[in-house]
């Protein structure tokens, strides 16, 4: 099932979530370094954006009680997904999309792009980059701790993630010692699946939010479903949500739903 993960990169810094087949590239198409660098701008354009931001930021213009972490996929940067956030955004949450570093992607012959961790394999038994993905997700945690000292407790902060972002996410979520406000996946999948649920921590109580387009050829429709089947044992209050005839992206529909989760699980404090 795995084999149908990650085939495909967005080429621009729009919200990757939003993207139609035709904004995409296969991953496994063979490009030289020099086509993907001066044809797409890709890694000029990427250094330049990590170099000059960390994240993609929605401020709240009321009393900021609330955040949200939402991590972008793979090739990607926040500046979509901020857009997609200042659409639906509520005004005392601070809705924080952070970009991925530029690292080499194996899969992809070791072009650089945007990537929370090195993608090695699409096979379902392939190997993991498990390194990367427990740097990324403790990356993540940091920015809750960080949150924390600003005044922000972490049940009030949700954190979530599209693909490769939401991957990240998730095993965050299960691995940090504490209870988080909420956790919203994206078409997205259980990284480490053969060990993760072996390391949960914390208060697993919070909300979830789990969707995934029926017809996405990415990360396949039945890989997100069997991740819900393994998490939910940990998760009890995971609702998850399919969209028929979506791909490897999201609709208004979805954002709605995710709008409608975000101001139940951070109901205004004020």
């Amino acid at each position: 099932m795995l084999g149908q993960v990650l085939t495909r990169v967005s080429v621009r810094g729009q919200p990757s979530g939003l993207h139609t087949a035709g904004h995409l590239l296969r991953l496994t198409t063979i490009l030289s370094t020099h086509c993907f660098s001066s044809t797409f701008g890709f890694q000029e354009t990427f250094m330049n954006v990590m170099a000059a931001t960390k994240s993609a930021d929605v401020n709240p213009k009321a009393n900021h009680t609330a955040t949200v972490f939402f991590l972008h996929g793979l090739g990607d940067t926040g500046h979509g997904w901020c857009d997609g956030f200042s659409g639906i955004k509520e005004d005392y949450i601070r809705y924080s999309c952070p970009h991925a570093p530029v690292q080499s992607v194996s899969l992809n012959h070791g072009m650089k792009m945007p990537s929370w961790f090195d993608i090695q394999s699409l096979s379902f038994s392939g190997p993991e980059d498990e390194a990367g993905i427990k740097q990324a997700s403790l990356n993540l945690q940091s920015l809750v701790q960080d949150e924390e000292k600003k005044g922000i407790p972490s049940d009030r902060i949700i954190i979530g993630g599209f693909s490769q972002g939401g991957a990240v996410a998730l095993h965050a979520a299960l691995t940090m010692n504490k209870k988080i406000g909420g956790l919203i996946l994206l078409s997205t999948w259980l990284p480490l699946h053969a060990k993760i649920l072996k390391e949960v921590k914390g208060d697993k109580s919070f909300p979830v939010f789990q969707a995934h387009g029926t017809s996405d050829p990415v990360v396949n429709f039945a890989l997100g479903k069997m991740s819900y089947e393994k998490v939910k044992s940990v998760l009890p209050n995971i609702t998850f949500k399919d969209y028929g005839g979506m791909g490897h992206s999201s609709s208004p529909t979805e954002m709605v739903d995710v709008k409608e989760f975000i101001k139940k699980a951070l109901p205004n404090a004020s």
